[in-house]
């Protein structure tokens, strides 16, 4: 179900390592009320997963190749520090969404990550991919984000772009699942 991660070319990884977020200061901020912004929370309960399972695909990038989005990132893991290039598409119509890595939870019971939109990506905020274990055993994996329109087409799309979102959370879900049993 999950597709590879390619390796982001040196130049390109040097800049978006060197490139503003394109939002107040990272962390802490995906699926927090902030003035201006939408906040969007999806989650789902992965039957028949372990966490250990699902650590693997979210912290390998799998729920993003998952879904069909091409990775180009520079390291195939994710961890703090690291940029990835997001490519929805092909060819030059592609939309390339350039993040960084903000955040990696590695607590007992929790894993997961955020990052945060650089210049370029056609929102503005945080996406965090969170798995926690319940108290009855069951593990949860949660898409949060805080975001706003960050390119024209996005603030034109209005609330197509915010269902969007929406419809892209649940199949991050589904591929997580999917991949994980």
């Amino acid at each position: 179900m999950t597709g590879r991660v390619e390796v982001l070319a040196t130049e390109r990884a040097a800049a978006l390592a060197s490139a503003p977020f394109t939002y107040g200061p990272p962390g802490g901020f995906a699926g927090t009320s902030r003035p201006g912004f939408h906040v969007l929370s999806r989650s789902l309960v992965m039957e028949g997963a372990s966490l250990e399972a699902c650590a693997e695909v979210v912290l390998g990038w799998g729920v993003q190749t998952g879904v069909g989005i091409g990775v180009r990132a520079s390291s195939p893991r994710v961890e703090p520090g690291v940029v990835a290039d997001l490519r929805l598409g092909v060819g030059p119509l592609a939309l390339v969404a350039p993040v960084r890595v903000v955040d990696v939870v590695d607590e007992p019971g929790r894993r997961g990550f955020a990052y945060g939109t650089l210049v370029g990506h056609p929102e503005i905020g945080e996406e965090s991919f969170v798995l926690s274990v319940g108290p009855d055993g069951r593990v949860v994996f949660t898409v949060a984000a805080t975001s706003r329109p960050g390119s024209r087409a996005a603030r034109v799309g209005g609330p197509v772009t915010r269902g969007l979102q929406a419809w892209m959370a649940g199949r991050y879900l589904r591929a997580c699942l999917a991949a994980a049993r």
